[in-house]
């Protein structure tokens, strides 16, 4: 049988441990099982329990300390995620194999990883290798996409994401809880935007001609390829949270392998059987 996993992915602050936490809680509830594996060396806490933390294979205090690499923080976390790329066995170890695993992989939000390094389409490699259909999660934090352009970078970001690792992906507008009425309300516009409407509320606040041509040639690909759109997760609606995963859930084939069990078969058959009468009771049951 196949492995299922989500790449947990966003900028740094958009909610990818909180995000986790809530679909263990939520899987839980199901009776589901579903684990999470840490893939951010600078993580420095998290309230779930992992099957696998890559701070034990490296982690980026470490990095910057050594003073032959001479590291800053983002240097530092490009070079653990190359390191971690020529350790997949470590992994490989970590995730043992059993049939019907449901991953979930916490993963570092620098942008650096998804346009700079091939580390992340090469962990995708591997997993597809190791028989796991692969879905990307990309957060954005919904306080910060209250505003048009912020929005407009925010669809950048995820779109980088979905281009470079090629797998189905869905994009998440997280802390939903967070906002007030008045913001859920506006924010609404931005699920599933109109981007030529966009452009045309905001084409008064435009200050250079040039980049106004470049954000509308942007805003126009995005619109006519329909490449982006944003489901809404607030981790206190249990109802919100299992849409989102009934999403990842298809976009991955998840459960179509599961096994079904077969009707006992009647050993030997009653004398006298109504077949017409048995047919209506099966249909109206």
């Amino acid at each position: 049988m196949p492995r299922y996993a989500q790449l947990v992915m966003g900028p740094a602050g958009s909610g990818k441990s909180t995000y986790c936490s809530t679909l263990v809680q939520h899987a839980e509830a199901l009776n589901r099982s579903v684990q999470v594996v840490n893939l951010d060396p600078a993580a420095e806490h998290f309230d779930y329990p992992v099957m696998a933390d890559i701070r034990e294979l490296i982690q980026v205090d470490d990095v910057m300390e050594d003073d032959s690499l001479k590291f800053g923080p983002n240097g530092g976390l490009v070079f653990c995620m190359e390191y971690f790329a020529n350790n997949f066995d470590w992994l490989e170890e970590s995730l043992g194999h059993v049939e019907d695993d449901y991953i979930l992989f916490d993963c570092p939000g620098q942008i650096e990883l998804y346009t700079h390094v091939p580390v992340m389409r090469q962990l995708v490699e591997q997993l597809q290798q190791w028989e796991f259909r692969v879905c990307g999660v990309f957060l954005v934090d919904s306080q910060f996409m209250v505003e048009s352009f912020k929005f407009i970078s925010g669809v950048m970001a995820a779109l980088s994401a979905m281009v470079s690792l090629e797998i189905p992906q869905v994009n998440v507008m997280t802390k939903m809880d967070l906002l007030s009425p008045k913001a859920k309300k506006e924010i609404e516009k931005y699920l599933d935007p109109d981007m030529y409407s966009m452009m045309e509320d905001n084409s008064d606040t435009f200050r250079s001609q040039k980049f106004k041509k470049l954000t509308k040639a942007i805003c126009g690909l995005i619109d006519d390829y329909s490449m982006v759109r944003f489901l809404p997760f607030d981790r206190t609606d249990e109802e919100g949270i299992n849409i989102v995963m009934q999403h990842i859930d298809f976009s991955i084939q998840y459960g179509e392998d599961l096994e079904f069990k077969e009707p006992k078969e009647v050993d030997e058959e009653p004398a006298n059987l109504n077949y017409d009468e048995l047919f209506q009771n099966k249909v109206v049951c």
